[in-house]
């Protein structure tokens, strides 16, 4: 097998990459809000809601490397290195949503106990 992915297929996969990495930015940034509400079990719903799109952003990236592993050329278009990069970010970015919203709960927890 030698055939060659085409520009349409690697751009579908690159769009569809962008926008459930996108879908779980969107939520991220919900989910801070809900933690300065002090809301936390909507900022860790939100948070596994991003981690779905995330895993969803995921699958897409398998299928094109099990594409690549058995043996379709892909080329790489500046498309897929955009979406790549939005990915990683995303999920670098939910990765430190779940440590601030252990900082957050903390914190509420000892400003109840000073005002308590």
């Amino acid at each position: 097998m030698n055939e060659k992915m085409t520009t349409e297929e690697i751009q579908l996969v690159a769009f569809t990459i962008i926008l459930h990495s996108g879908n779980a930015k969107t939520k991220t940034h919900q989910a801070f809000k809900a933690m300065r509400e002090a809301n936390f079990t909507l900022a860790n719903q939100l948070l596994e809601e991003a981690n779905d799109e995330i895993l969803q952003a995921h699958k897409s990236q398998t299928e094109l490397l099990q594409s690549y592993a058995n043996g379709k050329k892909i080329e790489m278009e500046i498309i897929m290195v955009h979406a790549q990069d939005h990915l990683m970010t995303t999920m670098t970015l939910r990765e430190m949503a779940i440590e601030m919203a252990y900082l957050y709960m903390q914190l509420n927890s000892v400003t109840n106990n000073v005002r308590g």
